[in-house]
């Protein structure tokens, strides 16, 4: 399976559209305007700076440009914008201005430590920084036609295809930071040069081999490297270091979630179109094993991902603090890229729940609701003091979630040669270009806020099609009736896919219902920070109680179990909020109550509104909690 060309696609809804054209008109344009502030990315490239100036770059400068070129390019591929069109030319010629005579392209290492290109492959993230270069210069050529990003970066690939090569200066070697992996497989897939998808499969194979390329790296060079770490001797502090990067064992052998948890998603994306592209059982089956850890055992219910602060990333087993927790926006969107290619890669929704919970919770509240400040971390409860910024001295999350959400097209629908697949019901249209001709669906669906959905056929060739209907796991209840009949779902649901077989005629109306029923969550025993607590969610939204909608701290509040649970149109989120009757604690005001006493705290009656998550931290500083008390009786 394959996803549609973006182009093949139109996004019109209430919820999706104004998101998005919301990125195109104000996001980028802030983005854009901290790029270009005095000694930042925009001014680095001119290559101007010299040793005791202010404003040394840094070593991931370009991927914040990369990035905000991609987003910019997704929303050229459907919208004209002239003043867009222009600021992205202006950037990709002054990163054609950065480029070395030899193709090689890194703004510290050309100025800050020339010389030393590709010595400290661990810490300095020049691979990272070429990979998002190179996803740029496939999405701005594949939006504009053009070619001038795509020269640059094809050269800079034939070299890196050169160094990291048989006989090159680094053989064996791999990046710190992983991304250029799935760039290089865009790379090839854009270019039909088959050396960048090899070049790929070298840097996967070899990470994880001993001798640890990274140990060696460090005594070739002598120094502690970038970020001033040596190597520790002892073998658990050795290993962890190893983990951090995931290189503490061949690809194939690995079987956790553990390290960086960035690193990671975008690592697993790779490995997974690599097994694709060469049918590799072994690459295919370590990321069954790390999928089945990260999603059964090291997964927020908001679909965050990265338990520690300290190292970005995962912890162990069941290791989920929500007030404490990390789930980086990034982590969550890497999760996207990763499940949208293993839903692809295996053809079961069971991916794409995933990818719906990670992109409408962990993903979404990464902007504020004006899509111009932003969550680097997004905890599942806070005592008020966690806010958006509007930019951060790394970067890597505002760009990421414009380039996510402007390319919405590329995870919303699927094909294969025969087959139509509709992953998530977003209004507006879709073009599948199938063996035997085309098939055209107009989509009018509510999605977050309701559950039906209609798709009507606008354009069909001859000869029976399969349209494959996801029936998220999340639905309390679902009917489907195709021309006019009710099929019964059992009969023809399998992988969470209701698959129609048919033969279509421009006219024909799908009609999918779908429950949305609000729903109470209960984790794993093992997850400390969640005991005897609930969490809700209403299809794909998870919810959280926020203090500004309540007397009482949210701590404080208490769910009954039997409590009915009622929907109501909320217009801060646009969607819907959840009420219910519960409980509060009293008497958290009052300092002159003993520290401690043999008598429990008085408690009365109070009323829950419990609101979208992606929406919290929009109506000025509130404490947050997504995991709730519960109260036994009602």
């Amino acid at each position: 399976m394959a996803p549609l060309d973006q182009r093949s696609v139109t996004i019109t809804d209430d919820f999706w559209a104004p998101r998005r054209e919301q990125v195109r008109t104000s996001t980028l344009r802030q983005q854009e305007r901290q790029l270009r502030a005095p000694g930042q990315q925009f001014d680095a490239l001119r290559l101007t700076w010299q040793p005791g100036d202010p404003h040394e770059p840094h070593i991931f400068w370009e991927s914040d440009v990369a990035k905000w070129i991609e987003a910019a390019s997704y929303c050229l591929a459907t919208t004209a914008d002239p003043e867009l069109e222009a600021s992205v030319d202006e950037a990709i010629s002054l990163l054609a201005g950065a480029q070395q005579p030899d193709g090689y392209l890194n703004v510290y290492f050309t100025v800050v430590k020339p010389g030393q290109r590709f010595t400290d492959l661990r810490d300095a993230h020049e691979l990272y920084c070429a990979g998002h270069l190179i996803e740029a210069a496939v999405a701005h050529h594949a939006a504009t036609g053009k070619t001038t990003l795509l020269d640059v970066m094809t050269r800079y690939a034939d070299l890196i295809d050169r160094e990291f090569g048989p006989g090159g200066s680094c053989e064996g070697g791999y990046d710190g930071h992983e991304e250029i992996e799935l760039a290089l497989v865009k790379l090839a897939r854009a270019t039909g040069e088959r050396r960048y998808l090899d070049c790929a499969l070298r840097m996967v194979t070899a990470r994880g081999q001993r001798p640890f390329y990274y140990e060696a790296e460090e005594a070739r060079r002598g120094d502690t490297g970038y970020f001033g770490g040596v190597f520790p001797q002892r073998p658990r502090q050795a290993e962890f270091w190893r983990e951090y990067n995931q290189s503490h064992l061949p690809v194939v052998e690995q079987s956790d979630a553990v390290g960086h948890s960035v690193r990671a998603m975008y690592l697993y994306a790779a490995v997974t179109d690599l097994a694709v592209e060469t049918g590799d059982e072994a690459l295919a089956a370590a990321c069954d094993r790390v999928w089945e850890s990260l999603t059964q055992r090291r997964l927020y219910v908001t679909g965050g991902v990265g338990a520690r602060h300290d190292i970005e990333g995962f912890g162990g087993d069941y290791e989920l603090p929500d007030a404490r927790g990390y789930a980086e926006t990034c982590a969550a969107i890497g999760l996207v890229f990763w499940a949208q290619r293993m839903a692809n890669a295996r053809r079961d929704a069971a991916y794409v729940e995933v990818l719906e919970r990670a992109l409408y919770n962990g993903v979404l509240s990464g902007a504020s609701a004006d899509g111009t400040s932003y969550f680097y971390g997004n905890p599942l409860a806070s005592d008020g003091s966690v806010h958006r910024h509007e930019w951060f001295g790394v970067a890597c999350c505002p760009p990421n979630l414009a380039r996510l959400l402007s390319s919405l097209e590329l995870y919303a629908y699927a094909q294969g040669a025969e087959e139509a697949v509709v992953n998530l019901y977003i209004s507006g249209s879709a073009r599948f270009d199938l063996a035997d001709g085309p098939l055209a669906l107009r989509v009018r669906s509510e999605h977050p806020v309701d559950g039906s959905a209609e798709l009507r056929v606008t354009e069909a060739a001859p000869g029976p099609v399969t349209l494959s209907l996801r029936i998220p796991a999340w639905a309390t209840g679902a009917q489907l009736v195709v021309a006019g009949r009710e099929l019964e779902l059992s009969e023809v649901v399998a992988d969470g896919y209701a698959r129609v077989r048919r033969e279509w005629a421009e006219g024909d109306v799908v009609q999918l219902r779908l429950g949305m029923d609000p729903q109470r969550v209960w984790a794993h025993p093992a997850v400390f920070d969640t005991a005897h607590r609930v969490a809700l969610q209403r299809g794909p939204l998870v919810f959280c109680l926020e203090g500004v909608d309540h007397q009482d701290a949210v701590a404080q509040l208490s769910l009954p179990r039997g409590a009915v649970l009622d929907v109501q149109d909320d217009a801060t989120s646009g969607t819907v909020a959840l009420l219910a009757g519960g409980s509060a604690v009293t008497g958290a005001a009052d300092r002159s109550a003993p520290l401690y006493g043999t008598e429990p705290p008085a408690t009365r009656a109070a009323d829950l509104r419990a609101v979208p998550y992606f929406s919290w931290a929009n109506r000025g500083q509130s404490d947050m909690t997504v995991w709730i008390h519960e109260m036994d009786q009602a």
